[in-house]
């Protein structure tokens, strides 16, 4: 890999890929539309040499076939990765993530860049009935329009492979936690008890079950898989999560402990939080760790840290509380 596009790369995961990939001297094109990313994400990385920042939607496939000259790899990061409020707005989910891919692979194909990593999810796995969850896992029903959007985008990349040549690496995350974290549990909790430590409102009854993963890890896991050399044609699919799960309750334990606040908590509903939301995610990954990845950081200790990231940078929480 010489010089990489990644769309999506001033936000959470993208800047921190941007990061690992510029201090180890690789060109970086950082590619978004600041929707969700931040500026002060890529400050350090947009400092080195080498690294260009392009303010664009990937829906402008004019602007993204420009961003591409030179690049030998896409890292596409870019999505709506908001699950819970799908249902409200389901154009958004057809648009930013399946049309979003098809536009970034046809501007690929016009430039002549084959080679393409992908951030999917294990939403695309619906409610499995197979726990941990392997990549050969025969597909549910689909319970959300984001898991659906990812996989019409997995099925994107397999037929442009199939059909151009490309090399594709597709990436089935759990929900990622660490620094710059600003969406999700972790991050809904800690709002809430900045404005009230005194109680808590929990989606569901606090007995959902998941796997989480430290983003340093996930970037780490997915750099090691796309830089491995594939035949043209070839697509890889991997997992990337922990071994192990943890509760709602003692997810929320681990938060108020680290804040040291006892609220009382509030619970909403019953296994399923909100439609769409799976009461188990638990995922197979052993294919990843065959490569000789493994995490650093247990889910607890990833919590903390994501935890200890926001006090230090209350900003995150007070801007969206304004809102």
């Amino acid at each position: 890999m010489q010089k990489a596009l990644i769309t999506g790369g001033a936000g959470f995961i993208g800047s921190t890929l941007a990061d690992q990939l510029s201090v180890d001297g690789i060109e970086v094109v950082i590619y978004d539309n600041l929707s969700r990313g931040r500026r002060e994400f890529i400050a350090e990385a947009c400092a080195r040499p080498g690294i260009e920042f392009v303010l664009g939607d990937v829906l402008d496939e004019e602007l993204v076939r420009h961003s591409l000259e030179g690049c030998d790899t896409v890292f596409h990061l870019a999505a709506n990765a908001d699950v819970r409020h799908g249902l409200d707005q389901p154009q958004r989910d057809l648009e930013q993530n399946t049309i979003a891919t098809s536009v970034v692979l046809e501007a690929m194909r016009e430039v002549g860049v084959h080679r393409i990593a992908f951030a999917s999810t294990g939403s695309v796995y619906g409610e499995p009935e197979v726990f941990p969850t392997p990549e050969t896992c025969p597909f549910p029903v689909q319970t959300s329009l984001y898991g659906a959007s990812k996989l019409a985008g997995e099925g994107l990349i397999q037929a442009y492979a199939h059909g151009y040549g490309f090399v594709g690496t597709i990436f089935r995350f759990v929900s990622i936690l660490g620094e710059r974290y600003t969406h999700g549990h972790v991050y809904d909790f800690c709002r809430s008890l900045h404005q009230d430590p005194s109680r808590l409102r929990v989606l569901g009854d606090g007995r959902q079950e998941k796997s989480y993963l430290y983003v340093g890890d996930c970037v780490t896991a997915m750099r090691l898989a796309t830089e491995r050399p594939l035949e043209p044609g070839a697509v890889g699919i991997y997992n990337l999560g922990t071994d192990e799960t943890i509760v709602v309750d003692d997810s929320i334990a681990t938060i108020t402990a680290q804040l040291g606040v006892t609220p009382d908590l509030e619970y909403t509903g019953d296994v399923r939080g909100w439609p769409g939301d799976s009461p188990l995610i638990h995922l197979d990954c052993s294919r990843i760790r065959s490569l000789g990845w493994q995490p650093t950081l247990s889910i607890r200790d990833a919590i903390r840290r994501t935890v200890v990231w926001l006090e230090q940078n209350p900003i995150f929480l007070d801007e969206l509380t304004a809102a």
